[in-house]
C-alpha cells in the first residue's frame, strides 16, 4: 500500500544515498578547496554541506514541536570529516524517527516559529518535501563545483538509487 509514509521512507533513505555519493566524490579534492570559496551561496562545499546538516537538524526539531536556535551564517561543524560523519548521523536519525511516525502524522499540520521569528504553519508533507528537495538542491550546487574542479561527477538521480536498490533486492533473492 502507498502511503505519505512509505513515500517519505523512501525518500530519506535515498537522501542518505545521495549524501554518501557526494561525499565519495568530495573526497577526491584537496581540504583547502572544500573549505575555500567556491561562489556558492555559502561560499565553501564546507559551509554548503553544514547549512544541509542544520537546516535537516532546524526540520526535525520543528517536526517534533521543539524549539532550536540556528545561525545560517556561521559553520557550526568546523572539522569535514566530523561534518560529514554528523550529516550522516541526522539523515538516519530523521530516517527512524519517521518510521517511528503514524500514518496519521504525514497528514498533520506543524507549527512553528520561522527563521524569522514568526509563528509559521505547514503540512508535514510539504515540510519534508521542502527539506528534501533543499537537501537536492544544495547537492546540485555542490556537484557543479566539483565537477568544475576536475572530481568525479557524482551521479545522486533518484533513478541511480532505484537501480541500486532493485539491484540490492535481486542479489538478495
Amino acid at each position: 500500500m502507498y502511503s505519505w509514509k512509505s513515500h517519505f521512507a523512501v525518500l530519506a533513505d535515498y537522501q542518505h544515498w545521495a549524501n554518501e555519493v557526494l561525499f565519495n566524490s568530495l573526497d577526491h579534492l584537496r581540504e583547502e578547496v572544500i573549505g575555500g570559496d567556491q561562489g556558492l551561496y555559502f561560499k565553501s562545499i564546507h559551509h554548503t554541506v553544514d547549512h544541509i546538516l542544520v537546516v535537516s537538524q532546524a526540520w526535525l526539531a520543528r517536526m517534533r514541536g521543539e524549539p532550536l536556535e540556528v545561525n545560517y551564517r556561521e559553520i557550526n561543524n568546523p572539522d569535514f570529516r566530523e561534518l560529514k560523519q554528523s550529516l550522516r548521523r541526522e539523515t538516519r536519525k530523521l530516517q527512524s524517527w519517521l518510521d517511528a511516525q503514524a500514518e496519521e502524522f504525514f497528514e498533520e499540520e506543524i507549527h512553528f516559529a520561522g527563521s524569522d521569528g514568526k509563528p509559521r504553519a505547514m503540512w508535514v508533507r510539504d515540510a519534508l518535501t521542502h527539506l528534501f528537495t533543499h537537501y537536492a538542491h544544495h547537492r546540485g550546487q555542490i556537484s557543479a563545483v566539483i565537477t568544475r574542479l576536475g572530481g568525479p561527477c557524482p551521479e545522486m538521480d533518484f533513478v541511480y538509487y532505484r537501480r541500486e536498490m532493485d539491484k540490492v533486492l535481486n542479489e538478495m533473492k
